[in-house]
């Protein structure tokens, strides 16, 4: 039976998005020492030797850049690659329901949440008349 409500998001993606709060999750202190036993743990996540063409091509733009992600989520991140080197070749004959297993992966990776892309406004252009 589902379960309402979106997913909790890990202790490593609240401490990069910046939405740890004390009074729900603990404290920051003990989130971090949780993530870094959880990253020696598992390790890193390192691209596999066998990925190539779209796959690796895949995984250099999206899995790379992402730092919260470790080696558990390896397999996820293996799987979201190869169906999007087979969206890429196969372009209009890709089925909906890979779509849905692709747009899964990307938000179980947490691929899809715009404040995991870095401080957007930096890179905004500053308006002459209200910019400070």
């Amino acid at each position: 039976m589902a379960t309402r409500g979106a997913k909790p998001k890990p202790a490593a993606l609240r401490l990069v998005t910046g939405t740890h709060n004390t009074t729900r999750h603990g404290s920051k202190k003990a989130a971090e020492e949780k993530v870094e036993a959880a990253a020696t743990g598992f390790g890193k996540l390192v691209k596999p030797a066998y990925l190539r063409g779209e796959a690796a091509k895949a995984w250099k733009q999206y899995i790379e850049p992402a730092g919260w992600l470790d080696a558990s989520r390896e397999p996820s991140a293996i799987l979201f690659c190869y169906l999007w080197q087979e969206w890429r070749e196969s372009g209009r004959m890709f089925p909906a329901s890979k779509y849905s297993q692709l747009r899964a992966y990307m938000s179980e990776l947490g691929l899809t949440d715009e404040r995991n892309r870095g401080n957007a406004e930096d890179k905004e252009e500053k308006d002459e008349f209200f910019g400070d």
